[in-house]
């Protein structure tokens, strides 16, 4: 059965390992909107069956946070799918994200797990939305734009790590610590992908989470690119993505200013303000803006 997912407002996506119950408790404590309890890289393979247990109890345990706890599961290319799933879905999580996809047909299989599963256990078919990372193979870069109207999918993200083993790369940086082009390519893709299907945009993880200056500018620049929040691997990090992810008073002035503008001047196509020429794009921005702070 098709729900009608809308794109995901959330600001700030942390990890938290599943076969650990301190950290678990540590990130649902953050301000994070979003608790990613992670079944895949983070838990080795003999430690996997405890771990479902661990997430599927404390996602029980915190029933009144539900929405906010997600389960990253291990992907379709190797044997713990289903486990994961079959383990964690009794407890209703908020979502799930599927990692190391090849395409959409990854997804696809995944709508049909869910649904049985759902149904199996009193939950609504099709409510469990779905965030997919869809960079961390050679082959799903050739598909980045084909996820508009996949079930369930409220978000889409990437990855470089996996991409750089997928391709055989010794590394995936520049000299100068930045991304190489392939990895910004992926970055760009996903934000094209997002945009295509109609979903959230959100940026991967920076693995040094001490350094928050270098996190605040990152954060910014790719808000500024279209993205609408961002991984994180620490509970440092979190307070400095929302805050880079949230519009400032002065941006929801202005979109306001906009607005209005256009609403002063019906059926014009271009109006000047502040000595600039805006089209119909910067109503659009504002009004995405607007819409994004509820309407304020």
């Amino acid at each position: 059965m098709a729900i009608k997912h809308e794109p995901i407002s959330a600001r700030s996506w942390l990890f938290a390992p599943g076969d650990s119950e301190k950290k678990m408790g540590k990130a649902l404590a953050s301000p994070a909107d979003i608790v990613l309890i992670d079944l895949e890289d983070a838990v080795a393979p003999e430690s996997k069956q405890l771990a479902r247990g661990m997430v599927h109890d404390f996602i029980a345990a915190n029933a009144e946070g539900r929405a906010r706890l997600w389960v990253r599961i291990n992907p379709f290319d190797g044997p713990y799918t289903l486990g994961d799933l079959a383990a964690v879905m009794p407890a209703k999580p908020g979502g799930i994200m599927l990692p190391k996809v090849y395409g959409r047909a990854d997804v696809e299989k995944l709508d049909h797990c869910l649904s049985a599963l759902e149904v199996a256990n009193g939950i609504e078919e099709g409510s469990t939305p779905v965030i997919v990372l869809i960079t961390e193979t050679a082959e799903a870069m050739f598909h980045t734009g084909d996820y508009k109207g996949a079930p369930r999918v409220v978000a889409l993200t990437w990855g470089a790590e996996d991409l750089a083993d997928s391709i055989g790369a010794s590394s995936n940086r520049n000299a100068d610590g930045s991304y190489s082009f392939t990895y910004e390519l992926a970055r760009s893709l996903t934000v094209l992908g997002a945009a295509t299907a109609g979903v959230t945009a959100i940026e991967t993880i920076s693995a040094d989470f001490k350094d928050l200056e270098a996190l605040r500018r990152r954060a910014e620049g790719v808000r500024r690119d279209g993205f609408g929040g961002m991984l994180a691997i620490h509970p440092a990090q979190i307070e400095v993505i929302n805050q880079a992810f949230t519009p400032t008073e002065a941006e929801i002035a202005d979109a306001r200013e906009v607005v209005a503008i256009f609403a002063a001047n019906p059926g014009v196509g271009a109006i000047g303000y502040k000595g600039a020429m805006l089209d119909r794009p910067y109503l659009s921005r504002a009004q995405r803006l607007l819409k994004l702070v509820g309407g304020a």
